[in-house]
């Protein structure tokens, strides 16, 4: 993982592949400071992961960037246009899934679909298409005369992204879009946002660490409405670091003569932290380990880095 510098305050130049830029985002509720000098910038085909406890302000944020909560003071600009000054031409750029989809039960998908094509003012010679190419992308091809209330949680989801990409937005926002899903829904889920991710940049917001690692390509963690730390996160694929567990019958020693292995170390009831070098891979370790005769029973990256960050910046001790 690489750490990002803190987001520093004042106007930052427009650079070419920049989709999103806010600068010196605030809200106040009353008396209550809910977002303070928050900058964030977003690439194209970038999925942006907001992490944060219960409070810390990432609903919030992502409402002002949708347009639906106004900022008390910042700037907002989606592919150069000014979302405060320009805002239906901003807008016409975003797709927005909130943390509770906006879906009426009544209506059939095909039905509720072509009202919010609708509601995109998509031209009427456009809507069939549109809507039959986003239920192919989010899997509800099968499912266009199906009553909203009879979907499953998983469903409800899959057909809230569709509506949020019917218009072929630039910038997609998703609140909390895996919340209530099982882990087959969630991993479904997960491959469908980096799926849309190549065709625009996506914001998605959780309190789920593992989530984050396992879809984003860069964390912003905030904490009491501030942004605490702002970093690009490495690919499990490049992963230096890999927790491994043998049989109690290996002989862990020969860990350390395997290719590409820098070091071993024990950590308790047959599980070894194993660090490789640049070149070394997960492909590698496994190969090497098998082809010594040691029996692999699991092997996962080592994601410490992220969460321990994440615990020191709330101030919560990590008692796992």
């Amino acid at each position: 993982m690489e750490f990002g510098k803190p987001a520093r305050s004042g106007y930052l130049p427009l650079l070419m592949d920049t989709l999103v830029r806010v600068t010196d985002l605030s809200r106040r509720f009353g008396s209550q400071q809910a977002l303070s000098d928050v900058n964030l910038c977003l690439d194209r085909g970038e999925v942006l992961g907001l992490l944060g406890p219960n409070g810390a302000g990432k609903t919030t944020c992502l409402r002002i960037l949708s347009g639906m909560l106004a900022p008390s003071r910042g700037r907002i600009e989606i592919q150069g246009i000014d979302l405060a000054r320009k805002p239906l031409q901003a807008k016409r750029h975003l797709g927005y899934l909130p943390e509770r989809p906006p879906l009426h039960p009544e209506l059939r998908v095909d039905e509720y679909l072509t009202f919010c094509a609708r509601i995109h003012r998509l031209p009427s010679r456009r809507i069939p298409e549109s809507v039959a190419e986003a239920k192919r992308r989010c899997g509800l091809e099968n499912s266009g005369q199906r009553l909203i209330a009879k979907l499953s949680k998983g469903f409800r989801q899959r057909l809230g992204i569709a509506q949020a990409i019917l218009h072929r937005p630039k910038l997609l926002i998703l609140d909390e879009p895996t919340e209530g899903l099982d882990p087959f829904q969630m991993r479904e889920l997960r491959a469908l946002i980096r799926s849309l991710a190549e065709e625009c940049g996506v914001i998605l917001s959780s309190h789920l660490l593992g989530e984050v690692q396992a879809v984003c390509d860069r964390a912003v963690i905030m904490h009491q409405g501030r942004v605490r730390f702002d970093a690009r996160l490495q690919p499990s694929s490049q992963c230096s670091q890999w927790r491994i567990r043998l049989t109690p019958t290996s002989d862990a020693g020969v860990l350390v003569t395997l290719p590409h292995v820098l070091s071993s170390e024990a950590i308790g009831g047959d599980r070894y932290l194993v660090e490789l070098d640049e070149l070394g891979t997960a492909a590698d370790l496994s190969r090497g380990i098998v082809m010594a005769g040691l029996g692999l029973l699991e092997l996962l990256p080592e994601h410490s880095d992220l969460e321990r960050v994440f615990f020191d910046l709330i101030g919560v001790e990590d008692r796992t």
